[in-house]
């Protein structure tokens, strides 16, 4: 039923324009762009949300390489400097013990869980990473745990002891099927069955576990879109009865899951984004998906926006690898568009490594040379209600350029807050003039802190890949 369902999703794959596709090894990053029926989506039911999340931020950790010890612990000693940086949200990678994706690997990969209700010995005991919950609480973060419900490790204690809790073929436990239905290079792992009854009160029991032990803030759930609708629609409330959680899918196709998660993963911006940086598409691309989005997804709901996270770094590369030059200005248009921010750990410090899944890999901290360049990003996300998430934001209003192709320009206005953000998207200087209206003002520069008047007619040059955020 599962692969049924997905394949199904996989049909209503959208030809939108080419600024949502890409070819080659990276078509993957693509294919969760789908056309959902616009009437089921303007039907769905609003899911709980926690309060705090109206203009939280979020922030990846891997714990296995977020320090040189690689636990716990270590992490809790970084918490008030993430907390200065402007985070809201930690969302942990998982923390189970795992089995290994190859036999040559030193470490099991995260996305092999062999038990869902330990954690792995190598980050510390469950205390520890209780007191580091609680010590984020302390602080006024959230954690997220991320969830792997879709496959466990061979080593998992159910292959042998309920093997009907897994997907058969031809009588065999198998491991997951790609988006064909042909298998796929997941051999490491075995796939869950979804249709079975026991197994899904198993899933949320474990899921449940971390909230009432741990006091956790909610999941993010991976591949979610291979998860039956009805699971999340079982789990949501059993989840909220404790607390209210934050849920994060990713994934970003589906209709059905737009009334039990909070947010989902927007893998079409990215994909557009990085098509502009690399020069393949028109910086009116972005517009084509905000249209193609604000027609897809409830006004309530909102994606993570990211040019970097654990998938995108480890398979095709770091922030500068991907986005050249321009690889602060795409970070600002994530940061300042519709939608979560994400910050990758390690790029406050200039990641410049694709950093194992497998493998001990620690990031080099340095200075924490970009920590400055985020934190007054993150800060504006607090302080400006107009770039809050979901409805307690204001909507992207676009600015016309006379360079629209090279050249982003947008506005977002809530209530007496207002941005104004200008980019070049490009390795060429741009003398642009602004048209348009709503966006007459004073503002704040807030890189440089300078005053500007801004007026419609106005004209001004722009470095290649220049940046401008205007706060009133």
């Amino acid at each position: 039923m599962k692969k049924l369902l997905l394949l199904a999703s996989v049909f209503g794959l959208l030809m939108l324009t080419n600024a949502c596709r890409k070819s080659g090894s990276d078509s993957q990053e693509a294919e969760t762009i789908t056309t959902p029926d616009s009437s089921l989506a303007g039907n769905m039911a609003k899911p709980p949300m926690p309060e705090w999340a109206r203009n939280a931020t979020i922030y990846e950790v891997n714990i296995r390489q977020f320090s040189q010890e690689g636990t716990f612990k270590a992490v809790e000693e970084q918490l008030p400097r993430l907390k200065e940086l402007g985070v809201d949200i930690l969302w942990f990678m998982p923390v189970h013990p795992s089995g290994k994706a190859k036999p040559e690997d030193s470490l099991g990969s995260p996305y092999a869980v062999t038990n869902y209700m330990a954690v792995d010995s190598a980050y510390g005991e469950t205390a520890d990473f209780k007191a580091l919950v609680k010590r984020a609480h302390d602080l006024g973060l959230r954690v997220i745990m991320d969830w792997v419900p879709n496959h466990t490790s061979w080593e998992h204690p159910w292959v042998k002891a309920h093997p009907e809790f897994y997907t058969k073929i031809n009588g065999k436990i198998a491991s997951p099927l790609d988006d064909k239905g042909k298998p796929s290079d997941l051999t490491y792992v075995a796939d869950l069955n979804y249709d079975n009854a026991a197994m899904r009160l198993e899933m949320i029991k474990a899921m449940k576990y971390w909230v009432k032990e741990c006091d956790i803030d909610g999941f993010r759930c991976g591949v979610a879109g291979m998860i039956p609708g009805d699971f999340w629609a079982q789990a949501r409330p059993a989840l909220d009865s404790v607390k209210t959680m934050f849920m994060l899918a990713e994934w970003e196709d589906d209709p059905n899951q737009f009334s039990t998660f909070n947010m989902n993963y927007g893998w079409g911006m990215y994909t557009v984004l990085k098509a502009i940086a690399q020069g393949a598409r028109p910086a009116t691309s972005i517009d084509t998906l905000i249209a193609h989005n604000r027609k897809k997804f409830p006004p309530w709901y909102f994606q993570m926006l990211f040019t970097q996270n654990q998938d995108i770094n480890r398979k095709f590369g770091t922030l500068k690898e991907i986005f050249g030059q321009g690889a602060e200005t795409f970070v600002v248009l994530t940061s300042t568009l519709e939608g979560m921010p994400l910050v990758y750990n390690g790029m406050e410090a200039s990641l410049e490594k694709r950093l194992s899944l497998s493998e001990r890999d620690p990031i080099s901290w340095g200075d924490y040379s970009k920590a400055g360049f985020y934190k007054s990003l993150l800060t504006l996300k607090h302080r400006n209600r107009a770039l809050w998430n979901g409805t307690a934001g204001g909507r992207a209003n676009k600015i016309p350029t006379d360079h629209d192709e090279a050249v982003y320009a947008f506005s977002r206005v809530k209530e007496n807050d207002r941005i104004v953000v200008i980019t070049n998207l490009t390795d060429q200087p741009q003398l642009i003039r602004l048209t348009g209206e709503g966006f007459d003002g004073i503002y704040t520069e807030i890189f440089t802190r300078q005053p500007t008047e801004l007026k419609s007619g106005m004209s001004f040059s722009l470095k290649p890949w220049e940046y401008r955020v205007y706060t009133n």
